[in-house]
């Protein structure tokens, strides 16, 4: 090699060998799992990131196997056609499925702010029963010192 001769590295920390345990309930494989995990804690945990999901092909800008005019099928053509079709029906049912998805979640968006603003109008109520009781007691503390006042 061309690099300059550098301190030797030290040795990698051998690996003492784990005894082969074979999980017999996912219970026992998250437990052994979690151990594993928790022999090395300064050790980063990878996260996976949420895969994209699959979209079909898009539709090809130039379409080069034409047939010339005067030519009838031959007897590939029929294969050509059916995985044309086939990827245009999973392109439909891939749109259609993605307008359900939409629809769904803004149905689910709306639900929530309708159960929020509901949660939000009974804490509204239950704020004004608090002070409305808060301000009975207070009358009651004066009227009992007035009556007090009175009495001497």
């Amino acid at each position: 090699s061309m690099a300059a001769p550098s301190a030797p590295r030290p040795p990698r920390p051998r690996k003492e060998p784990q005894p082969l345990v074979i999980p017999r309930s996912a219970a026992e494989e998250q437990r052994l799992r979690l151990e594993r995990l928790m022999r090395n804690p300064e050790k980063t945990v990878p996260i996976p990131e949420k895969l994209n999901e699959w979209a079909p092909r898009p539709p090809p800008e130039f379409v080069r196997d034409v047939m010339g005019s005067s030519a009838g099928a031959g007897s590939g053509e029929f294969h050509v056609y059916r995985h044309l079709r086939r990827r245009e029906y999973q392109r439909q049912d891939f749109m259609d499925a993605m307008a359900e998805k939409q629809r769904l979640d803004e149905e689910f968006q709306k639900k929530l702010e309708r159960n929020k603003l509901i949660a939000e109008e009974q804490t509204a109520k239950r704020r004004r029963k608090r002070q409305k009781l808060k301000e009975k007691k207070l009358q009651a503390k004066k009227n009992k010192l007035e009556q007090k006042k009175q009495e001497k």
